[in-house]
């Protein structure tokens, strides 16, 4: 009778942390994002470049079991600029993914992810002196990697890093967007 009311418990412990392994999550993150090739070419030509900027994340997932989770995310515009004396070309971008992310825990509450997807892309370009401007929408390949620290059982906070590939297109030309950030969750 014992062992079966300790396999019993056993059992019903191991589907409470299964339970505490799936669910929905929503999160933000706050970073830096950098227009790999935007500022190519330009060097020494008296012009400022500035290919970096701050972004934020909205993000929302499902957890299907300790190991994988999908994401939907929003990131807020990027803008990188152009400037020779007043005159100025910025080009703005917001992304939208759908990624899949493997975590592997490493240690207790402690554990490193990988992520997989596809990003559809709005970018936009402006100037201050009146030169056509124009507009591109692009899909293509998103990865990244990072760790995420589980502070409570429903609050986890993760540093990432991750690239969007061939960001733009047409008259505005194409970059890769690295982000680094910072970010936090919290499961339901």
């Amino acid at each position: 009778m014992k062992k079966i009311l300790l396999g019993l418990m056993l059992v019903l412990m191991s589907a409470a942390v299964a339970a505490q392994d799936r669910g929905f999550y929503i999160g933000a993150h706050v970073g830096q994002a950098k227009a790999k090739e935007f500022c190519d070419g330009i060097g020494g030509t008296g012009i400022q470049c500035e290919d970096k900027d701050n972004i934020w994340k909205i993000l929302g997932g499902y957890q299907f079991s300790r190991n994988f989770a999908a994401e939907i995310a929003y990131s807020a515009p990027a803008e990188v600029t152009a400037s020779l004396g007043a005159a100025r070309i910025g080009v703005e971008t917001t992304i939208w993914e759908l990624v899949g992310v493997g975590m592997l825990p490493v240690v207790d509450r402690f554990s490193v992810y990988g992520k997989l997807g596809l990003y559809r892309a709005e970018t936009e370009d402006s100037n201050n002196f009146g030169a056509p401007t124009s507009s591109e929408t692009n899909n293509d390949l998103t990865f990244g990697f990072g760790a995420r620290y589980d502070i409570t059982p429903r609050f986890a906070v993760r540093g990432e890093w991750q690239r969007y590939n061939d960001v733009g297109g047409g008259d505005i030309g194409e970059s890769h967007v690295d982000v680094i950030s910072i970010g936090g969750l919290f499961r339901f």
